[in-house]
């Protein structure tokens, strides 16, 4: 580590502006040590559990994988791959209940353990220094690591800084601020020297910053004890600071820490600050040193419905029933079973539910604990909300806006600042649920944004369709007025000139003066067919000679010619007989003694065609008549064939037998109406 990161000042915490002190209740889950359940029965992992694009299973029904494996891919940038986090087989993949808000079922993959937990070839890495930034962001999305404060947005991508973005701080989030939740404040106790050395990790992957941090609440004294010891030496500053809710929310960690304020729609690369919760660290360490994937995290599982409050390592994918299970859980006693803390954390429709990689704490309260709500009252105006809110924003008029569905106001007033704490719900004495009120408005604004995109897009589709049919109608109506105008010329150029010879006379013509040329003459013919019975004998004879000088000495005594040469001789022999073939066939023939010219093929063709157009409707139709009957005696014939060798072509013959007869039908219908007439 770099000497500038042990020359911090003296550490200075910026105010919090808002923010409120509810009751902690840390204390009944830190009485205990960190502890295990039992495998379950069926492990329930979900493609969404993460910010972005879901992953897209690459396994089938019916494997079996092993623990560490890869069983979803990321699909995009923002987007995080699932790995099994033991060994079984895939019994299923198809949609179940998850952990959200909606109760809605999701696309997962089901696993039933094999209570074998084997593991894939994990590979390690002694020396992170000697790879790349790409190799190491590699390794840390391969792992499917997202952040796991709650965001759950993938951490290569917040690793990976745009190059106009120069990172001057890393922030690690420590403070947890939320009631209940003490998933970090137990692995900060007991693995305090692998999150030091995750910061160090992520540090050299953004490139050394200058500042350092580690942000811890001031009621943590065990963690930050632990913690204060493992980074000694090291230059990373641990920041102690007076506990507050919700100190805990990124922009509000980094304006205490660092008294900035990240810009409105900004990220915080963009004032050079990286956040990265302490869960997160923890698992990109294990990803590049070890080479484990993000197959389990930490989890609170508290409330008096339980007999049994304490902090566990849960599989990822395990059945939130199995947990209760194993802790006692009393359903009667249970007001409602919170994923989360009290104040942002939302009921869960269900216990099948799986953990994903942000349940940070599973809450099973008591009535007492977490009553119901009381039923709203009407705004007293008394503002207590605005000095609670912690992004300095104005509660009371975003209420009403919201009410009034007026989305331009709503984004007017930074609706999309509120991180959603609660603080202001909660210190609201008419008790109007706000938060509700605000996260139904953002939904509606991203719904309208979403169509007001789509809408764009088909505008544009359209716009483009049309220029594109009006062009298309541009060139058709510039060639049919270059044809209309090639026409007349055409026309013009017909009236003005001499009437011009029959074209057929003109063929027939040509035709006629090629058979009376000297070259059609019977002898003309008869000297060309003993010239190419002379090149013949020539050409054998030739062969001949070179098979007796050029043979090859098989033995002693005996001569063989060359199968090449022998070749040459039996094709010189064939050629004669041909020409020899020729002549004699001329020599018998009539048109030998003849003085007029064989007849030319195209002068045939033209007599042929000249004959059928002096055929009368009727011939025609007798004549064609004849040619269906053979061509219907052959396709009946085929048919016949195929039908004895059990051609898998039939039916094609059969139609074309068909269609032949039906044509035949017509035919003899139409020359039927030609006679009567």
């Amino acid at each position: 580590m770099s000497e500038q990161h042990s020359t911090q000042s003296t550490p200075k915490i910026w105010p919090l502006h808002g923010g409120i002190h509810p009751p902690e209740n840390k204390a009944q889950s830190l009485t205990l040590p960190l502890g295990e359940i039992p495998l379950p029965e069926h492990l329930v992992l979900p493609l969404q559990q993460h910010i972005g694009t879901a992953a897209e299973a690459v396994v089938k029904v019916g494997e079996r994988v092993l623990a560490g494996q890869m069983i979803a891919a990321a699909k995009g940038l923002v987007s995080a791959p699932v790995h099994a986090s033991t060994s079984g087989v895939v019994v299923a993949i198809e949609k179940r209940p998850i952990a959200h808000p909606s109760g809605l079922e999701d696309d997962c993959i089901v696993i039933e353990t094999d209570a074998r937990d084997e593991w894939i070839e994990l590979v390690p890495c002694q020396d992170y220094t000697a790879l790349t930034h790409e190799q190491l962001l590699e390794k840390i999305r391969n792992a499917g690591i997202a952040g796991m404060g709650g965001a759950g947005f993938p951490t290569a991508v917040k690793l990976n800084p745009r190059a106009n973005q120069i990172i001057d701080t890393l922030i690690i989030n420590g403070t947890e601020c939320e009631p209940y939740i003490t998933a970090d404040d137990i692995l900060m106790q007991t693995h305090a020297e692998d999150i030091i050395a995750g910061v160090q990790l992520l540090a050299h992957m953004l490139g050394q910053p200058r500042h350092l941090l580690i942000g811890i609440e001031d009621n943590k004294p065990e963690a930050i004890a632990a913690m204060e010891k493992a980074a000694a030496g090291t230059g990373i500053c641990i920041r102690v600071f007076p506990t507050k809710y919700p100190s805990g929310g990124e922009k509000q960690l980094i304006q205490i820490l660092t008294g900035k304020e990240v810009p409105h729609g900004g990220l915080p690369a963009d004032i050079g600050i990286v956040c990265q919760n302490i869960g997160s660290t923890f698992a990109a360490w294990k990803a590049v040193r070890f080479g484990a994937p993000l197959t389990s995290r930490v989890t609170t599982v508290v409330g008096k419905a339980l007999q049994t409050q304490r902090n566990i390592t849960a599989l990822l994918g395990t059945p939130i029933e199995h947990i209760l299970r194993q802790h006692g859980f009393n359903p009667e006693r249970c007001s409602r079973l919170v994923m989360g803390g009290p104040m942002m954390g939302f009921a869960l429709p269900t216990t099948a539910a799986p953990v994903v990689k942000t349940t940070n704490c599973i809450l099973a309260p008591t009535e007492a604990e977490l009553p119901a709500p009381t039923p709203a009252q009407a705004c007293i105006r008394c503002g207590m909300c605005a000095q609670a809110c912690p992004a300095n924003l104005l509660p009371q008029q975003l209420y009403w806006y919201s009410q009034a569905q007026d989305y331009d106001k709503l984004q007017a007033h930074d609706l999309f600042d509120c991180i959603e704490c609660g603080a202001c719900a909660y210190i609201c004495p008419s008790n109007i649920p706000l938060v509700q009120y605000y996260r139904a408005s953002k939904g509606q604004i991203r719904q309208q944004e979403a169509d007001r995109q789509k809408a764009d897009r088909s505008r544009q589709r359209f716009e483009f369709r049309k220029q594109r049919i009006d062009k298309a109608e541009a060139e058709k109506e510039a060639k049919r007025l270059a044809r209309k105008r090639a026409a007349e010329k055409a026309r013009e150029q017909q009236s003005t000139a001499e009437t011009k010879p029959d074209p057929v006379a003109q063929a027939m013509a040509r035709v006629k003066a090629r058979h009376n040329s000297p070259e059609h003459s019977p002898q003309h013919q008869r000297e060309k067919l003993e010239r190419a019975v002379a090149s013949a004998e020539d050409r054998l004879r030739n062969a001949r000679e070179k098979e007796k000088e050029k043979g090859t000495v098989t033995n002693e005594n005996h001569l063989s010619p060359s199968p090449f040469l022998q070749a040459r001789v039996k094709e010189a022999e064939l050629k004669l007989a041909e020409a020899q073939h020729k002549l004699a066939e001329f020599n018998q023939s009539p048109e030998a003694g003849e003085s007029t010219p064989v007849q030319d093929p195209v002068a045939a063709a033209i007599a042929r065609a000249e004959a059928k157009l002096a055929l009368s409707p009727r011939e025609k139709l007798q004549a064609n008549i004849e040619t269906l009957e053979q061509r219907l005696k052959k396709a009946q014939s085929r048919l016949e064939k195929a039908q004895s060798e059990n051609d898998e072509n039939i039916a094609a013959f059969r139609s074309s037998v068909e269609k032949l007869q039906s044509k035949l039908e017509q035919v003899r219908d139409q020359l039927n109406t030609v006679t009567s007439e």
